[in-house]
């Protein structure tokens, strides 16, 4: 670390000597320190060991320019947060930092920017219709003659709801995973399960009766689906 006034006085070949090799060391170490050098010059460079900050003085002299961060620790060049990117004119082109949530929701900014993942799933969803959201845990254990809400959070009432049943294991000509996709539901006599209600923070199926008949997609024979034995049950919703 050295800094210097970088003005060479007059005075024996020596000292004159011995200034210069101190000038010169100022220059080769960016006037590094933790306080500014005393004596500045406009686009001065300075390296600030306090802070860790590379600076540049201004071409008026009156201010510090931070350029970057240098990690000692890492050894590596870091760019600060909100550094604007500009054309060769300076106009703004761009942002590398972060922006407020409610930029990215509203959908209407127009500066390019850095944005996580969670930031862009956050835009879409509150900027798009349409986007299928699956709703609760599939409940595992259900019987008939029961209500079971899902509570989907998309905070206004879907456009759309499918009651879907998910084979847990293979059953009359389903195997593990295969889905039974009822629509808005079925309903036939006393056999059904079909929606009750839909509201902005929640959806109630109905298992009626005695469940529902399906027919096996290899032999066509109609089996009944009347509990959670082979079967668990969930929907998804379209906001």
């Amino acid at each position: 670390m050295s800094q210097h006034d970088l003005d060479i006085a007059n005075q024996t070949a020596s000292a004159a000597r011995a200034d210069i090799n101190d000038a010169l060391k100022a220059l080769g170490s960016t006037s590094s320190g933790p306080d500014a050098p005393d004596t500045t010059y406009a686009n001065m460079l300075w390296y600030d060991t306090g802070s860790k900050i590379l600076k540049m003085r201004t071409e008026a002299d009156d201010q510090w320019i931070n350029i970057g961060y240098l990690d000692q620790g890492s050894d590596a060049f870091r760019i600060f947060d909100d550094t604007l990117v500009v054309s060769s004119v300076g106009s703004q082109t761009g942002l590398i930092g972060d922006q407020s949530t409610s930029s990215w929701q509203s959908g209407t900014g127009t500066t390019e920017s850095l944005v996580s993942p969670a930031k862009v799933k956050a835009a879409i969803l509150a900027n798009s219709s349409g986007i299928q959201k699956y709703i609760g845990t599939p409940l595992s254990s259900w019987l008939v003659n029961t209500n079971y809400t899902f509570n989907h959070n998309l905070s206004t009432t879907p456009s759309n709801v499918t009651i879907c049943l998910t084979a847990k294991s293979s059953n009359n000509g389903f195997s593990t995973g295969d889905v039974i996709m009822l629509g808005s539901g079925y309903r036939y006599q006393n056999w059904g399960i079909f929606i009750n209600k839909v509201n902005t923070s929640s959806v109630q199926l109905r298992v009626n009766g005695a469940g529902i008949r399906w027919d096996n997609p290899s032999t066509g024979a109609e089996f009944s689906i009347q509990n959670s034995t082979y079967w668990s049950l969930s929907c998804n919703v379209i906001g």
